[in-house]
């Protein structure tokens, strides 16, 4: 068992050596323990001698491409949490990516205290794995998972029972993004439109969020999918 005193291991993979560089940098600066790994075969052979305790991986890489990689460790049984770092353009890579198994994604180019905030999430949802909280709070909202019972601002939500097993879900993951196939898939059992999700996803928002046109609880990830806030 480690202990709690030991830094974070982090794999930084990418194949461009001043990014690595840059991250290895920042990263130990703010107290993690860093590797790292030029290409896809370097990364899973790095897994295999000294598991680390998240991935940071990009997804253009040489050989075996972080897609391929996110496929065989999830495979192999690894959970460990993996951020993929793609491309603006890349939507499609990032929706494919979180549907394999990362946690979530970043995108370049981005700013340190983005990449961290994703690392802290990331690992805390790891954490919260291990047993579903029985009471979810993030700002006004309030969530009892025994009872059932939303309030916001301390007074009582009423909700459907599909606009609740969404929040229950999105309340599962708090502050990770959820692309628009697994909500369905969860939430539906997958065969429903898109279009649907967000005609629910409205309905979220018209009765927990202070402002629905400019929503603080359930953030939109442009073409990927939905985030809940996670607790601070």
């Amino acid at each position: 068992m480690r202990s709690e005193s030991m830094p974070l291991r982090v794999l930084v993979v990418d194949d461009e050596p001043p990014f690595r560089r840059f991250l290895r940098t920042s990263l130990t600066a703010q107290g993690y323990d860093v590797t790292e790994a030029e290409d896809g075969a370097k990364a899973l052979e790095e897994m295999r001698r000294r598991p680390p305790d998240l991935l940071v991986l990009d997804l253009g890489l040489p050989a075996i491409d972080g897609l391929e990689v996110i496929r065989r460790l999830r495979g192999d049984g690894v959970t460990a949490p993996i951020i993929v770092l793609s491309s603006r353009v890349d939507e499609a890579g990032k929706v494919e990516a979180l549907d394999l198994g990362a946690d979530d994604y970043v995108t370049k180019p981005f700013g340190m205290d983005e990449l961290l905030a994703r690392i802290r999430t990331a690992m805390r949802h790891r954490l919260q794995q291990q047993g579903e909280r029985p009471l979810f709070r993030s700002g006004d909202l309030t969530v009892d998972l025994v009872r059932r019972i939303v309030t916001v601002r301390g007074n009582e939500v009423k909700l459907s029972p599909r606009e609740y097993d969404l929040l229950r879900l999105l309340v599962a993951h708090a502050g990770k993004v959820l692309t628009h196939r697994f909500i369905l898939k969860e939430v539906w059992g997958g065969e429903t439109d898109v279009q649907y999700l967000r005609i629910y996803i409205r309905q979220l928002r018209q009765k927990i969020e202070p402002d629905p046109e400019r929503p603080w609880h359930i953030m939109t990830e442009t073409g990927v999918g939905y985030r809940l806030r996670a607790p601070e």
